[in-house]
């Protein structure tokens, strides 16, 4: 299927899109076959292999745990954290993985075989299943990549993969690869950017069920902050990194009683960011936006939109409601043409692809619910890229900790500066959002696999963990 809003914005567990949320779909799509094929019942023996990034942070990154959820048949979208919790301790006390809900075997993550210096040839995120009966004949195999964003893709299944794409693309109304194309769709209908993207899924979905998906989605992203400033302590992981949106809030409600201030927007969206990226970290239920590592950026930006745009305060909640779908769709637009241009993977092209092509979309988004024009919007998206080109991912301790979670609060910053530089010009500028797009991919394939989500470069090497 063409990627649509509901592919880039996806519930899901953290602390990891492609490490957590990729690898748990991976599983529960071979789980579900081994139930269909009629399989299941003579699997005696299971082998789960890792590659490249998911074996050389896969412990920080929740890969290992997630990965026996997904055999075990949970979805990332529907298990809750009380469910991760219980099943993985029941996991851990009984050595035992209950395959596809149906068959007890004794399998854990000390079972797993890691290959951290094996990178596959289709992406670094690689994992292999492969079942066998008492006998040791191999009854079902499968090979998956994660490729950011939650989304996997299997091997062999590529060539194919693509050319259903195609084929759905053309089957919708307006359909857009580029930002130029873009741009044309809405001159050619007189539309703005969320105006096409809407019609476009609306090839899907009734308009009606678009909505109260997009409502949903915010309330996921609104109920992830109010969980993390109830939280205190510590984060999971060893790094003793405190958690710090619970004394903000404390604080900010002391400065700024009636939560009205403009002078103090940029703590208010500091702190949206924040608290969405610890409860990520500690695993918690957070929206992939696009991806989990950059998960707080756009609940930040909106959150900027809903509060501080001009004529916020005269709103009624049906405006407010129709800036959270206006929102989302045009930052879902954006994030079509990086998935289709380039990538979100911090692990193909480090975290410009994660926290450059958030900030990217967020800073759309704002610029379209603030009246800006579809150059402006594209000018926005074009402008946060811009300044994010050659982000590295090196976590310390492969944990979606230092230096995400700030990351994700500097690049809300961004996105809502882009916006407002965008929507003081007129939309024309020098450098497209299609050369910056490409730029980065082009800088992703340059970037040493040291900076891509490995661990071994960077912070993650030159900061004392303990």
């Amino acid at each position: 299927m063409a990627v649509g809003v509901f592919d880039l914005f996806s519930v899901g567990i953290g602390p990891s899109s492609s490490h957590t949320v990729g690898p748990m779909r991976a599983g529960a799509v071979f789980a579900r076959e081994l139930h269909e094929s009629g399989d299941l019942p003579a699997v005696a023996s299971l082998r789960v292999d890792l590659y490249g990034s998911l074996a050389a942070t896969g412990k920080g990154h929740g890969t290992f745990t997630a990965t026996l959820l997904g055999l075990e048949g949970y979805e990332p979208e529907l298990i809750l954290p009380d469910e991760v919790e219980e099943r993985l301790a029941s996991i851990e006390e009984t050595g035992k993985l209950n395959l596809a809900g149906e068959v007890l075997l004794e399998y854990g993550v000390a079972d797993m075989v890691l290959h951290p210096l094996t990178v596959l040839p289709r992406h670094t995120n690689g994992m292999k299943f492969v079942v066998s009966d008492a006998e040791g004949n191999v009854l079902r195999e499968a090979t998956f990549f994660s490729v950011g964003g939650g989304f996997i893709v299997r091997e062999g299944e590529e060539s194919t993969a693509r050319v259903e794409l195609e084929e759905s693309k053309a089957e919708l109304p307006l359909p857009f690869r580029t930002a130029a194309e873009l741009l044309g769709r809405c001159a050619s209908k007189g539309l703005g950017i969320s105006d096409i993207m809407l019609i476009n899924e609306r090839a899907s979905r009734s308009e009606e069920e678009i909505r109260e998906g997009l409502l949903h989605i915010w309330s996921v992203m609104e109920a992830c902050v109010e969980t993390s400033l109830k939280r205190e302590g510590v984060l999971p992981g060893g790094l003793r990194v405190r958690r710090r949106a619970p004394d903000w809030l404390e604080r900010l409600l002391k400065e700024d009683k009636d939560r009205n201030d403009p002078k103090y927007w940029q703590e208010w969206v500091n702190l949206i960011a924040l608290a969405v990226n610890e409860e990520n970290a500690s695993g918690g239920r957070v929206v992939t936006a696009p991806t989990n590592g950059a998960a707080g950026i756009i609940p930040a930006v909106l959150y900027y939109a809903l509060n501080y745009a001009p004529g916020m305060d005269q709103a009624t909640q049906a405006d407010r409601d129709d800036v959270v779908v206006r929102f989302l769709l045009a930052a879902g637009a954006v994030g079509v043409l990086y998935k289709e241009q380039a990538s979100i993977s911090g692990a193909e092209v480090g975290c410009q692809g994660e926290v450059g092509s958030a900030s990217s979309m967020a800073a759309a988004g704002l610029a379209e619910v603030m009246g800006g024009s579809p150059a402006q919007v594209e000018n926005a998206a074009e402008i946060a890229m811009e300044h994010n080109l050659g982000l590295t991912c090196d976590p310390i301790g492969g944990l979606v900790q230092i230096p995400c979670i700030e990351r994700n609060a500097i690049a809300a910053a961004k996105a809502i500066n882009a916006a407002k530089m965008a929507l003081w010009g007129d939309g024309t500028h020098r450098v497209s959002l299609d050369e910056v797009i490409v730029t980065m991919r082009e800088t992703g394939k340059d970037m040493s696999h040291k900076y891509k989500e490995t661990a071994m470069g960077g912070l993650a090497v030159n900061v004392v963990e303990c």
